[in-house]
């Protein structure tokens, strides 16, 4: 047993032992993978915290012939696939985890791939002495050796893959021999078929791209954008969920406002796995993202000076989805050319969910929204900023029923987003009052268009379980008046599906004049009435 050939099953043994949700069905997928040409080479990326060292440490468990885990899988997902024991430990396994070899590198001063290839080379000639010659430095030759002198072939299991693309971006010398490592061990043609029986990457960032071509096109990818059949292994799916707060005694309506978000195809719901096990442990609902995640990294890419990206990040923070593109995008950090590049970063980052069905990004959860909140008070985003910060008093306006205040709020509305945001529809507008009640969305489930009486009432502020604050029913309208908008919600019995609420309901009446001139006129008026 070494430490990057046949490492053992101590990883996954400590995984179970911590409390586990069961991901084992992955196994199965990757065994319909072994030998096959196509298909032996998978790439699955994901977000931080989303699992993907527990998902490369149960395949160590399974397939390194040093150990035995079969008491490890029992009752197991896994353990039920009919060729569960044709591939229990019966390979020699290869398991690098990059940003490892990034810190021993640099703890020794010596060149990241020379230093891996090296390590791995020499427990490689430890274990089979003889086989590979002792001047041997390129990984590919050696495995390549060992396979033709004794017919084994080696699964390999790569860990954060793209970590130095990440991490050493601009040293172009060093990703450079790095492709050549990848490409040596995983676009070989017939080398390749003789030593690797299958291959698993996992990372952040999807396969590099050098224009329209992938860097390893042999490989089966699966990403944020694109998981198809690995979707129920990106994190946690809804029954998981579920089930987890029922035995720990959690609040299910919470977890899904603050982590749910993400959904694909087949798999509609899915949650962050690592917020979601953090608030368990604790027994706290409460933002984890920022202390796994920087949040500065955020600001810097939606700072960028891109063409319409801060009309749309404004268009997201008022609860609203855009259009994307996500084919430009390299796949790396440094060839960003557009606001869709930045975008389609940012899904695989886990900052926004991508809906393929209409080819739009959206703000998954409670969250990222905060993540957001806090990446617009920096440079740049002075008005947005200030405000997000400002929503507070604008909702508490409302509850108080003080119309003249709210009008104040919404006219600084109005002079923040004028610059990004040109509201002249109620759709518009809409947008807007969502981001003026920003904060709102602690407290509040915020419905657009809910079903009401004899059509769809714009907007209604449902409040959320434990909180006594009142229903806020909004109409709004543009070159009407407020009370016009009041008197709709009457005439249309908005109120009437709400019955249980009169008493702690409030009816909200903004109307926005887009020709008001002078400094006397009033762009916006409101009326708020109590049922």
């Amino acid at each position: 047993m070494g430490n990057y050939l046949n490492p053992g099953n101590d990883g996954f043994r400590q995984i179970r032992n911590g409390g586990y949700v069961d991901k084992t069905g992955l196994i199965k997928y990757i065994n319909q993978t072994i030998e096959t040409t196509p298909g032996r080479l998978t790439s699955f990326s994901r977000p931080r915290r989303f699992g993907k060292s527990f998902a490369a440490k149960m395949l160590c468990a399974y397939y390194d012939k040093s150990c035995d885990s079969g008491e490890l899988f029992a009752g197991l997902e896994a353990e039920k696939a009919a060729d569960f024991e044709t591939y229990l430990n019966k390979f020699d396994v290869i398991y690098l985890d990059i940003t490892w070899f990034i810190a021993r590198a640099r703890s020794r001063g010596e060149n990241v791939v020379a230093g891996l290839q090296k390590a791995v080379i020499g427990e490689l000639q430890t274990e089979f002495p003889g086989l590979i010659d002792e001047k041997e430095v390129f990984l590919p030759d050696a495995l390549l050796s060992v396979a033709e002198k004794t017919g084994n072939k080696f699964i390999i299991i790569i860990d954060e893959w793209d970590a130095l693309f990440r991490e050493e971006k601009d040293d172009t010398e060093l990703l450079e021999n790095y492709v050549i490592l990848l490409r040596g061990l995983f676009k070989g043609g017939t080398t390749t078929d003789k030593m690797i029986a299958a291959a698993y990457m996992t990372g952040i960032l999807p396969i590099k791209k050098y224009g329209n071509e992938s860097t390893l096109s042999d490989f089966q990818e699966y990403t944020m954008a694109n998981p198809d059949a690995l979707a129920p292994y990106v994190g946690f799916t809804e029954q998981e969920v579920l089930k987890l707060c029922a035995e720990n005694g959690m609040d299910f309506e919470e977890m899904k406002f603050w982590y749910d978000g993400y959904s694909f195809k087949g798999v509609e719901s899915v949650y962050n796995p690592n917020s979601v096990m953090s608030a368990i442990r604790r027994q706290s609902i409460r933002n984890y993202w920022i202390s796994s995640s920087s949040y500065e990294s955020l600001a810097f890419y939606i700072s960028m000076d891109y063409k319409g990206l801060k009309q749309d990040v404004v268009r997201m923070l008022g609860g609203k989805s855009v259009r994307v593109k996500i084919t430009t995008f390299q796949n790396d950090l440094t060839s960003l050319k557009s606001k869709d590049d930045v975008f389609t970063l940012l899904i695989h980052l886990g900052y926004l969910r991508y809906n393929e069905n209409d080819k739009t990004v959206t703000i998954p959860n409670q969250e990222i929204a905060d993540v957001f909140g806090d990446a617009v008070e920096g440079e740049g985003w002075d008005e947005i900023g200030e405000m997000i910060r400002e929503s507070e008093d604008l909702l508490d306006a409302t509850i108080r029923q003080d119309a003249v205040a709210v009008v104040e709020a919404l006219e600084k509305v109005h002079n923040a987003n004028s610059s990004v945001l040109r509201y002249n529809n109620e759709a518009a507008l809409s947008s807007a009052i969502m981001i003026a009640y920003y904060t709102a969305k602690r407290i509040y489930k915020i419905v657009p268009e809910f079903p009401q009486g004899k059509g769809f009432a714009e907007l209604v502020f449902l409040p959320r379980r434990g909180t006594d604050k009142p229903v806020l029913l909004v109409e709004l309208k543009v070159d009407k008046n407020a009370n016009s908008a009041i008197r709709q919600i009457h005439e249309n019995k908005y109120e009437g599906d709400l019955k249980k609420y009169f008493g702690n309901l409030l009816l909200v009446g903004i109307n926005y004049d887009k020709n008001a001139r002078g400094k006397r006129a009033k762009r916006h008026t409101c009326v708020i009435e109590k049922v």
